[in-house]
């Protein structure tokens, strides 16, 4: 029988260490200790303080739920909670968000979590999706399947290659530490016009003339092109916050804005 390790916190920081390029006397300056001292944190030779492991996450610029892990790994409790959206601890974070999203209504917004699950959405982003099965959307609603889905958006989506890599390159990030994730590229990569899954990481986005890349999709006989904008919160205490981000659709041009004003009443 083989026994699973997981590895120790030292190794953990030193992972993330060597994915931001950062050395070891770069960061112990940053942290305020010395070289040596993180040497043999990473080394396993040191337990470092609660304190001192958030100083390096927060240089590091670790996520939440991640930071958690660390703490775990050495042996203390989560410094971090993770409220559910739907909770009363989050109702005046939920109204915030309900607001901006119909605030920007008759243009489609949504509410995502880490793994693209959509939390939140107005009445322009469900008019979008409506005519798209439920067993496609998934539930929740996820923007990957919805977007690179066959039944999904993809058969109507003009510049579907340049979109789809975009989309792929971030599933393809996010598979590489979510599990969740991982399982979905799987199923994904066996759709009909997706590249092969080893080259997602490679996808070089398409030259373009324009300030942003636009969706290129034709909805109910209509031509449409739309840009997004991603925002998410900049102070947050709490992982379920901290993995939400807000992704606004724009018009890109006078024809598709007129067309979302009309189908909104």
């Amino acid at each position: 029988m083989t026994v699973m390790t997981r590895p120790g916190v030292g190794q953990l920081i030193r992972q993330r260490r060597d994915e931001a390029r950062r050395s070891q006397l770069d960061l112990a300056l940053a942290v305020g200790v010395s070289a040596r001292h993180l040497g043999f944190v990473e080394l396993g030779r040191s337990r470092p303080s609660p304190g001192l492991l958030l100083a390096i996450a927060r240089s590091l610029e670790v996520p939440l739920r991640e930071r958690n892990e660390w703490l775990l790994a050495a042996g203390y409790a989560p410094h971090y909670p993770e409220n559910p959206l739907a909770g009363p601890g989050l109702a005046r974070i939920r109204d915030s968000l309900r607001s901006l999203l119909d605030a920007h209504d008759p243009f489609p917004g949504v509410v995502v979590n880490r793994q693209w699950d959509v939390q939140l959405s107005n009445n322009a982003a469900r008019r979008l999706i409506a005519p798209i099965p439920a067993d496609v959307r998934g539930v929740p609603t996820n923007i990957f399947r919805v977007m690179l889905h066959p039944a999904g958006l993809a058969a109507c989506t003009a510049n579907f290659a340049s979109w789809s890599g975009c989309l792929l390159r971030q599933l393809h990030l996010l598979s590489l530490s979510d599990h969740q994730a991982a399982a979905l590229a799987d199923e994904i990569a066996g759709w009909p016009q997706v590249p092969p899954r080893p080259t997602w990481g490679r996808i070089a986005p398409d030259e373009e003339r324009q300030p942003v890349m636009t969706w290129q999709v034709q909805l109910g006989g209509q031509d449409l092109s739309m840009y997004t904008m991603m925002s998410s919160f900049g102070t947050p205490t709490d992982i379920t916050v901290s993995e939400l981000s807000i992704e606004l659709f724009f018009p890109a041009d006078q024809a598709t804005e007129d067309q979302l004003i009309r189908q909104a009443k």
